[in-house]
């Protein structure tokens, strides 16, 4: 006979595993299914683990400057298995505390495959065989992988994707990144400190194209400054994959075509969802025009108790708003099955922070200036430079800018762009106040403490009305 759950959740990245848990606490019989390492892509070989590699980075060039802060620090080298070791220990780290927590929440995890057989059936094949499982609903949090060009296949060895990236046999000489994403901008950050030669090749006018054209320009500039070569407007053609490197023909904003030979190759040009072989179409569930699960705001696919969240519906494709949905999707079946003291909201993605870890870091919530603009609004913009800021000299990171965009009219805080020392730990002060509806009065008379870096985002808000301070 087939066991029987409440919910069963296919897949157990930081959507998945959340899911789950919020699931277990709400009294619901819960079981995960996954086919390879708790904890997903995310904590496994993404977010966690790459953010431990930038951290050696960080460190390394620290330390390399370590005469700015009155220190001396000679023969300084990067020991790159050691980093990578590093980097794999703390997602082994993390896994066993994932498995910890299933095991505190009694969430039953079935290794191996996941497929839908049915309305809620759900075989699963692995080492011991297949079984079949069975739930009142079945959350699919199956994730994603990255997006593969035909033209240049990954082979781990030369062509890489950011998997291949995190546990490289060897520090590259020549390393050309294929897209100004975060993924490409955090990888073209690290082997940059590293010591590789890098160039990033990006088609549209910018890098790291869905902020706001104020820090893109800035980053940019950082980058290059850094020696990153950086080919906005730009495509790459023929790629030859041999022995001793991969020549890649790049298309320049002129139209000229030149031949490089890279020792290696980052492929990051986004994501492809995991909704093959799951059983999707034998269920009618509806993809969208890129292949996603198209879901309500809650997580409801088109079938009756099959519901969808993470990087396998629609973006933006990040790690903190799977895990948003995933307490929201479980806190919305638990409703369904009766409970009358869970009150799910629908997820609000204009709300969601986004956050690239490279340096200088990059962050930001809402509407870009242009963005705004565009919908039809009055603006007041206010900027902020870390340089004015006394935290920030201290620290000797006074290079960054904060950015802040509001509705003439209404006060309300249209969106927030960030780019210095620590600024993915800030905007979390903004995404706060738009989630609480802030407008420029309360932030104008929140008491910030000083000295802090915080204090820009103070000031970033007066000189969008004219009341900065300290510039």
């Amino acid at each position: 006979m087939a066991d029987q759950y409440d919910v069963i959740v296919l897949g157990s990245g930081p959507g998945g595993y959340v899911a789950a848990i919020r699931c277990a606490q709400l009294g619901l019989k819960t079981a995960i299914v996954e086919r390879e390492s708790l904890g997903g892509i995310c904590l496994n070989w993404g977010c966690i683990p790459t953010k431990a590699l930038l951290r050696s980075a960080e460190v390394l060039h620290q330390m390399k400057h370590a005469k700015d802060y009155g220190l001396a620090a000679d023969n300084i080298t990067a020991d790159l298995q050691a980093i990578v070791a590093r980097s794999r220990g703390v997602a082994k780290q993390l896994n066993m505390g994932v498995t910890g927590l299933m095991k505190k929440n009694k969430i039953t995890v079935h290794m191996g495959a996941g497929k839908l057989v049915g309305p809620g059936k759900l075989e699963v094949t692995g080492d011991k065989g297949s079984e079949t499982l069975s739930a009142k609903h079945i959350i699919i949090a199956t994730g994603a992988r990255a997006r593969e060009l035909p033209k240049a296949p990954s082979d781990g060895k030369r062509i890489w994707t950011y998997r291949h990236a995190m546990t490289p046999g060897e520090l590259p000489g020549k390393l050309l990144v294929i897209g100004s994403g975060a993924i490409g901008i955090e990888f073209a950050s690290f082997y940059n400190d590293l010591g590789a030669e890098v160039t990033v090749v990006e088609m549209m006018d910018r890098i790291v194209p869905v902020e706001d054209a104020d820090i893109s320009a800035f980053l940019e500039k950082a980058l290059t400054k850094q020696g990153i070569r950086i080919l906005t407007q730009a495509s790459v053609g023929d790629i030859a994959n041999g022995p001793d490197g991969v020549k890649v023909a790049i298309k320049d904003k002129s139209g000229a075509t030149t031949t490089e030979t890279f020792s290696h190759v980052i492929v990051a040009v986004g994501i492809v969802p995991n909704v093959e072989n799951i059983g999707l179409e034998e269920l009618g569930i509806e993809p969208d025009k890129r292949f996603h699960i198209k879901v309500d705001g809650y997580g409801r696919t088109n079938v009756k108790s099959i519901w969808a969240i993470g990087d396998v519906v629609e973006g933006p494709w990040l790690a903190h708003k799977a895990s948003h949905e995933g307490v929201t999707t479980a806190e919305a079946i638990a409703q369904e099955l009766g409970n009358t003291e869970v009150h799910p909201h629908p997820l609000d993605r204009r709300n969601i922070p986004g956050c690239t870890y490279c340096h200088p870091q990059v962050a930001s919530v809402g509407l870009t200036e242009a963005k705004a603009k565009e919908a039809g609004y009055e603006l007041k913009v206010g900027k902020f430079p870390f340089i004015g800021n006394g935290k920030a000299i201290a620290l000797g990171e006074a290079e960054g800018l904060v950015k802040t965009v509001f509705d003439a009219k209404t006060g309300e805080l249209l969106g927030a762009h960030m780019i210095g020392a620590e600024v993915t730990e800030l905007i979390q002060g903004y995404v706060v106040g738009r989630t609480l509806e802030t407008t420029e009065a309360e932030l104008m008379q929140t008491v910030f403490p000083h000295p802090t870096l915080s204090e820009m985002m103070h000031e970033s808000v007066l000189q969008a009305y004219g009341r900065a301070i300290h510039i």
